[in-house]
């Protein structure tokens, strides 16, 4: 049976990237590409990045329940097509699964033995200006992904896994860490002297271990009160 890892972030948190990298290095996993309303920002491809349908479209196969989960986002719809997962378990792969916190909690009641994972970016700051770097959005949209990400950041007890985004490298050998771990704890296999360190770094980022560590940066996500002179 497939193993669902689910890996969600707030928007600027380098999800994508890291996703990227681990689908390069880890044999039998799949990823699904989510269906969106919304339009391609700058090069996206339809069926690459997303599947871009209509709302006519998406509403279809919401209405057929074609989808494991489907959420609005900034006004947009997304969801994750059931078929990816009948596709994975039919090749004997695991699937990765690059959704937001909303279609994550459909995810973990749907699929209990999902893995989920929180991707969390160094502090405030450094997600802010990473989005802003963007260039993409109108002043009004950048204050709604902070403050939406903000909401999400809440969302991190939920998880089974938190990682924090700061060096891509290190990070992206957490993430793969985690994926492989989880696959040998449900091996028979005895674990190698390498199978043992890889579980420990996985370990340590399992959400009791990681919450003392991480509460500063979830610190900084609080909105700052300026006090009167």
């Amino acid at each position: 049976m497939s193993t669902v890892y689910i890996v969600s972030a707030p928007s600027g948190s380098g999800k994508s990237t890291l996703v990227a990298e681990i689908l390069k290095t880890v044999p039998n996993l799949d990823f699904s590409i989510s269906y969106t309303t919304r339009r391609p920002r700058g090069p996206e491809q339809n069926r690459k990045e997303y599947f871009f349908v209509s709302q006519q479209e998406f509403d279809a196969m919401v209405a057929a329940d074609e989808f494991l989960e489907h959420a609005i986002v900034h006004g947009n719809c997304y969801g994750t097509a059931s078929r990816f997962l009948r596709e994975a378990e039919a090749r004997g792969h695991d699937l990765l699964l690059d959704i937001d916190v909303q279609g994550a909690s459909q995810i973990m009641e749907r699929i209990p033995g999902a893995v989920s994972i929180f991707i969390l970016p160094p502090d405030w700051e450094t997600l802010e200006r990473r989005l802003r770097s963007r260039g993409q959005d109108s002043e009004e949209v950048m204050r709604r992904r902070l403050d939406r990400a903000r909401r999400e950041i809440e969302n991190y007890t939920k998880y089974d896994y938190i990682l924090v985004n700061n060096v891509l490298e290190q990070s992206a050998g957490q993430l793969e860490d985690i994926v492989l771990s989880e696959r040998l704890r449900r091996s028979s296999v005895g674990l190698s002297e390498a199978d043992k360190r890889r579980v420990e770094v996985a370990q340590a980022c399992r959400l009791d271990r990681a919450r003392e560590r991480v509460q500063p940066i979830l610190d900084s996500f609080k909105p700052q009160v300026v006090k009167g002179t």
